[in-house]
């Protein structure tokens, strides 16, 4: 019975991740383009890291501008590591990828990797992280031009 239960929560979570959604939705949508992702975006993002062998929560909300030709700067950041919260100022970049599929990725400049999803319009975007020890997804959502 435990183990039923386990499988259909595991078949529930997958069947409801992030990249699952899109995936529908891009069947019947027109390819996606790097250029679509363009303008003032939040990221907020939450999961754990593992420091010395144990999960640490993580969270952040951050500001990011998107240039539509694969560049992109940080405006702002709070972020929350065990509950300790750190504000970072303007001054981050990065790299950012979308093929006619709407996947790619996303590389800050220092700091983490992360895999995405795009919508094919790039009014959201969804990110796991890739880097080591880390499980850490969000989303990312246009809040102006």
């Amino acid at each position: 019975m435990i183990q039923r239960t386990i499988r259909t929560a595991i078949l529930a979570l997958t069947i409801g991740a992030p990249a699952a959604i899109p995936s529908l939705v891009l069947a019947q949508s027109p390819p996606c383009r790097q250029e679509a992702l363009a303008g003032l975006y939040v990221f907020s993002a939450s999961g754990h890291t593992l420091v010395a062998g144990l999960a640490v929560p993580k969270a952040i909300v951050e500001v990011i501008r998107f240039n539509g030709d694969g560049t992109l700067s940080v405006e702002s950041a709070t972020v929350s590591i065990n509950g300790i919260i750190t504000q970072v100022p303007h001054g981050g970049t990065g790299l950012y990828t979308v093929d006619a599929s709407c996947r790619g990725t996303l590389t800050f400049t220092p700091g983490p990797n992360f895999d995405l999803v795009a919508s094919p319009l790039g009014r959201q975007a969804w990110l796991i992280q890739t880097n080591p020890n880390n499980v850490f997804r969000g989303v990312v959502e246009k809040i102006a031009q």
